[in-house]
């Protein structure tokens, strides 16, 4: 257990709205695994499980013998054009890393947030996880949707339904320290 974590369970509520960029949680309960095929197929066949509180980690885990091997994030913004009719499905959280858009940041106000979990720890998410079913698995092991149970599994709060974000600050001090050379897309 993580001494000062805030304790989340899903199907999220309205907990979501007291996140803040910056706080600490440890997520249990059902997730599921989304990529952009994914999301892709969800947006024309339609959502394959509740969306209602829903977390949608964006993930292509290895899964082999029935279990997560392992499950780091995958780059968020790569999502940031697919995700709206998740939230409006009623999605309170998406796990990944990197942050999202702006555009994505306001969507989000009052009714959702985004989970930062660290790339290179793919191990470690696994170990927090246990496999329950899957969608769409002919889109392929990375591709498909996996449900998951997770315990306690160590997030932050890098943008929450106030407009909070951990990015911009970041962005805003690299484009101090490099001027016009920093990039901005």
């Amino acid at each position: 257990m993580n001494p000062g974590a805030i304790q989340l369970k899903t199907p999220l509520g309205e907990e979501v709205l007291d996140l803040r960029a910056g706080d600490r949680v440890e997520l249990s309960g059902t997730i599921y695994t989304a990529r952009d095929e994914a999301h892709l197929r969800m947006k024309e066949a339609g959502i394959p499980f509740d969306p209602e509180g829903a977390v949608i980690f964006h993930c292509g885990p290895v899964v082999a013998g029935g279990r997560i091997i392992a499950a780091g994030p995958t780059t968020s913004a790569r999502m940031n054009p697919l995700c709206e009719f998740l939230l409006d499905a009623g999605v309170s959280a998406f796990i990944g890393k990197g942050g999202m858009s702006d555009e994505v940041s306001s969507l989000m106000k009052g009714r959702a947030v985004y989970l930062a979990y660290t790339g290179g720890c793919a191990a470690l998410a696994a170990s927090k996880m246990k496999l329950k079913g899957v969608y769409y698995e002919d889109l392929g092991m990375a591709e498909a949707i996996w449900e998951i149970e997770v315990d306690r599994l160590p997030l932050t709060v890098a943008m929450d339904a106030h407009g909070g974000n951990l990015y911009s600050g970041v962005i805003a001090g690299a484009k101090k320290a490099f001027g016009s050379g920093f990039p901005t897309d």
